[in-house]
């Protein structure tokens, strides 16, 4: 089960990724299984040295009981120390923030979160975005005849 951030790639240009672990409760981990999350406006944010993803949308469980959780809560993500100091170091550079990339469960069964340290595109580099990814389109339908 993976769950992706595609406007991610065409809004950001990728400089790192981390893969990091997730403060979930029962009915988070369930949803996500079932692939209910969304990543509208999600960005990485840090708050007293940790880092926190905020806006991550993850869909209330449909058989959770009085115990399910906020669907809009932050949730606190899981690095290295050595890792929190490099990406914080970037962050606070002109133009870097933290996004989430995609959301997938490790060999373990755990969840876990890549995220990209990522700097904006401006509209004539998305223009180039969206040209190069209609030549590679239309390269593969002329290989497949």
């Amino acid at each position: 089960m993976e769950i992706k951030n595609r406007s991610a790639f065409f809004e950001y240009y990728i400089d790192d990724k981390y893969d990091a672990g997730m403060v979930l409760t029962g009915t988070e981990v369930k949803s996500l299984r079932s692939g209910k999350a969304s990543f509208n406006d999600a960005y990485c944010h840090f708050q007293q040295g940790e880092l926190y993803v905020k806006s991550l949308h993850i869909a209330e469980y449909v058989l959770g009981t009085y115990a399910n959780h906020n669907p809009v809560q932050d949730r606190k993500l899981l690095l290295n120390k050595k890792e929190l100091k490099k990406i914080d170091t970037k962050v606070k550079e002109k133009g870097y923030t933290i996004i989430p990339l995609r959301i997938y469960f490790s060999e373990g069964g755990k969840a876990k979160i890549e995220i990209g340290l990522a700097r904006g595109k401006k509209l004539h580099d998305k223009r180039e975005s969206i040209k190069q990814r209609d030549a590679d389109r239309e390269l593969k339908r002329y290989v497949k005849k």
